[in-house]
């Protein structure tokens, strides 16, 4: 799948919208995808318990996420990006109140990387 040429700026939600995922493009071996956030959380108590590494960037915004092996939230402004391992267990505890939160999202399969 590959979503035609755009801007990733472009069709942004009102700031009452709920979430917005959308797929930018993806092969077997990855998917990418732009997240809008406009003040969301994971639900209190929900974990992602993905099977495929993520790498995420915070294109504009601010958001806290939580490893479930951490006693504290990590805070990303715009341009922090982080990895996540496979099964490595995290939440998003905040999103941005203020401003759209948009991220950039990479999933893809780890096996030999280290």
């Amino acid at each position: 799948m590959i979503v035609p040429e755009s801007n990733i700026f472009a069709g942004l939600p009102n700031r009452s919208a709920a979430e917005q995922y959308a797929t930018l493009l993806e092969s077997p071996a990855f998917k990418l995808a732009r997240i809008v956030s406009t003040g969301q959380a994971t639900p209190e108590g929900e974990w992602y318990d993905q099977d495929r590494a993520e790498w995420v960037v915070v294109l504009k915004g601010r958001a806290g996420l939580r490893f479930e092996d951490e006693t504290e939230d990590r805070t990303l402004n715009t341009g922090d990006f982080l990895a996540i391992a496979p099964h490595r267990r995290h939440r998003v505890t905040w999103t941005s109140k203020d401003e759209t939160t948009i991220w950039l999202a990479l999933y893809f399969d780890s096996e030999g990387q280290d």
